[in-house]
């Protein structure tokens, strides 16, 4: 039996990744730079990229392989050199370096950022110029005599730091307190460092002087002897062993048992305790919470750093990847996942949620930085200036609320999805994402579980709104309620009036409807909560009533925000970039108006036929953006030593690169439960002892 067909045309993954860079619509190099921060900024992340390469210390293509005891002690081997570099490079230089790690190794990145960004965070943020020398001569910058954690969250309580059970009892007799877990849920959990590392712990604790509670402060307490490393008197401490990821730190338990430390050793920049036991609180309460928002700050970058790994590795293999569509009577090639409308609708509205999240982070990072400048310059004052200060305090923690919950859950999606795309070869712990989902999955439940944040960000919602209503003037992040507001206090009349694709997607029409529906989501919110107060619930349990409506709002918002802080980087970018990000900024709009197309319509900005334009348009705009994919992951700058995956390599040589790892990571050696569970298995009988015959078989 003859047949014509011959046998399709073997892929070449290399040429394949070569095609997609012949004719990118941007100067790529450009792009980097702008995503950066300018030139400089790149070189100095290409230097350390390499660096890292470069170090025997830093090998990461074999973490899959690692037990839980390896992985912590690799992680440790690392921490003398990075603390070196940290006291001896300028702050920018680690800054950076650190970002890049965050995704090379996360779990180390926390491990080591334990010390420098939650337990020298705090006594910056919460101890007196006298404090903060005192803790440095000690060596709590250097880790020279000092490690440290962060002891916040305990067994029964965590996004409640008001609730919180540690107790810190003021001693006048011996000018002591007396740092005390009163019951089992009041024993610190998830601290990271306690299991083996930390010698000090910021304890967040329920001060109390003279039978009265002061509220949660903040406390250093000496764990282990810094010469002996034994735990100190009172002080009972556990390893929480295996997690869902991130192994290289070392979370723990820890108990105290009426544990004595000097007075001056609660942190008492804002709230102080004098010797004879008077409690003097600061003039401004709100000024303590300042220092809390730069973990959720630094998480929206977090999210666009890591999803930028994940696209990177997704969209290289999907123009590698040929599955099925060529010809196999004329050997033709199969067609490559990228080019499959369905593969551009799965992962380039992903790529432009990645762009949003770069641009905002950069925004909201700066300004976060110009408010902590405010607040240290602000000192006791209380005026006119204090109260502006204030204003922005609260709305910067309500912004960072919410943008860090939507950017983790939004950054969670793109890894799995990413993952998912890679078809099996996504379920490989050497590709390189089932691990960064595993890795990443805890950004939403810590610094704050995102659904409590969202909350916190719709109670801040609601209050301003009523504000605005009473004359109040609206802060920079809820302006757009001006234009979609009216003056009677419901929803203005600004409903598409074009149909064609060019009238319902442009940028700013997609502005204008996410305005509205961010204002419609608000208005209801606030419709909900006054509802509960006519029932004659009292304002927090209104807030609870409306509670449904304000996570509605907060995500409305936080998406509104995000297009726009996303647009607004598109105004002040270079000429040449501004056609593809622009597409990038209408699809992100566009993409995530179809996802929610009912809100749009109930707001009535756009009709059921506008919908079904703007999907027409989602479409066209994958299919524009899918020519630049991969030169967009380019801009990204990382190399493959960051994006650890032999399906992300630049160079397109998947398949020899994935098979070279994991026949390398996994050699052929004997099976070490051969002689006790497989041979017993094969050779095993089903020959079963014959009992005596029966009469009554003979009848």
């Amino acid at each position: 039996m003859s047949s014509n067909s011959t046998m399709p045309a073997p892929p070449n993954p290399r040429s394949s990744i070569a095609e997609e860079r012949a004719n990118p619509s941007f100067p790529v190099r450009e792009l980097t730079y702008w995503i950066d921060g300018g030139h400089r900024v790149t070189e100095l992340k290409e230097r350390i990229m390499l660096e890292l390469e470069r170090d025997p210390l830093w090998r990461v293509s074999d973490h899959p392989n690692l037990s839980l005891a390896e992985t912590r002690e690799r992680a440790m081997s690392k921490i003398r050199r990075l603390a070196d570099l940290a006291t001896s490079r300028p702050l920018e230089e680690t800054m950076i370096r650190m970002s890049i790690i965050s995704v090379v190794d996360p779990g180390f990145w926390t491990r080591f950022g334990v010390h420098f960004g939650l337990f020298f965070g705090a006594l910056q943020g919460q101890a007196t110029p006298s404090q903060m020398a005192y803790w440095m001569d000690k060596g709590a910058l250097s880790m020279q005599g000092i490690t440290g954690c962060f002891g916040m969250t305990e067994l029964g309580h965590g996004s409640n730091v008001a609730g919180l059970e540690t107790t810190a009892t003021l001693d006048e007799k011996v000018d002591e307190f007396i740092v005390h877990s009163p019951t089992l849920t009041a024993t610190k959990w998830w601290i990271g460092g306690a299991a083996h590392t930390a010698t000090h712990c910021a304890v967040y604790a329920q001060l109390i002087v003279k039978g009265q509670c002061y509220g949660t402060k903040t406390f250093v307490v000496q764990l282990r002897d810094t010469k002996t490393f034994a735990l100190m008197p009172g002080v009972n401490i556990g390893d929480l062993g295996k997690k869902m990821g991130r192994d290289q730190i070392d979370n723990g338990w820890i108990r105290f048992t009426h544990v004595r430390i000097p007075r001056s050793h609660m942190l008492m920049k804002h709230t102080k305790v004098t010797r004879s036991g008077e409690v003097i609180e600061p003039p401004l309460a709100q000024l303590a919470y300042g220092a809390l928002i730069q973990g959720r700050v630094s998480m929206v970058s977090d999210s666009a750093n890591v999803a930028k790994r994940a696209l990177t590795i997704a969209t290289r293999y999907a123009s590698v990847r040929r599955q099925f569509g060529g010809s196999v009577s004329a050997g033709a090639a199969e067609t490559k996942l990228i080019d499959y409308p369905i593969h551009q609708y799965r992962l380039l509205p992903l790529m432009a949620q990645t762009f949003a999240m770069i641009f905002t982070a950069r925004e909201v990072t700066a300004n976060y930085e110009k408010l902590m400048g405010e607040l240290s310059d602000l000192g006791e004052a209380k005026d006119a200036a204090a109260d502006d200060v204030i204003k922005n305090l609260k709305e910067t923690h309500a912004t960072s609320a919410g943008l860090k919950a939507f950017c983790t859950w939004m950054c969670l999606n793109i890894i799995d999805q990413c993952r998912q795309s890679l078809g099996g070869h996504g379920y490989s712990a050497y590709t390189g994402l089932s691990q960064a989902y595993s890795d990443f999955a805890v950004h939403c439940t810590w610094e704050g579980d995102n659904t409590i944040l969202t909350l916190q960000c719709g109670r801040y919602l609601v209050a301003t709104a009523l504000d605005a209503r009473k004359g109040q003037p609206l802060p920079e992040n809820l302006s757009y309620l001006k234009g979609a507001v009216s003056a009677t206090g419901g929803l203005s009349d600004r409903a598409c009036k074009g149909d064609s694709a060019e009238q319902v997607s442009s940028l700013d029409t997609l502005k204008a409807a996410w305005s509205s529906v961010a204002a419609n989501a608000i208005l209801n919110a606030v419709r909900d909560f006054e509802a509960g107060l006519g029932k004659g619930l009292s304002k927090d349990d209104a807030y609870e009533f409306s509670s449904a409506s304000r996570l509605h709002a907060a995500r409305m918002h936080t998406y509104t925000y995000l297009l726009h802080r996303f647009a607004a980087q598109v105004d002040q970018s270079p000429t040449a970039l501004r056609p593809v990000l622009t597409l990038l900024a209408q699809l992100f709009g566009a993409h995530s108006a179809v996802q929610h197309s009912g809100e749009f319509l109930q707001s009535g900005f756009y009709t059921g036929p506008q919908i079904e334009t703007l999907k027409g348009f989602v479409s066209h705009a994958c299919s524009e953006i899918r020519k630049d994919a991969v030169s967009l992951t380019d801009a990204f700058n990382y190399t493959d030593y960051v994006v650890n995956s032999p399906l992300g390599r630049f160079d397109g040589d998947v398949y020899e690169k994935y098979f070279e790892l994991v026949t390398s990571l996994n050699p052929a050696k004997p099976v070490p439960y051969f002689d006790s569970l497989i041979r017993p298995l094969l050779e095993r009988t089903n020959e079963t002892e014959a009992g005596p015959e029966l009469e009554i078989d003979e009848e």
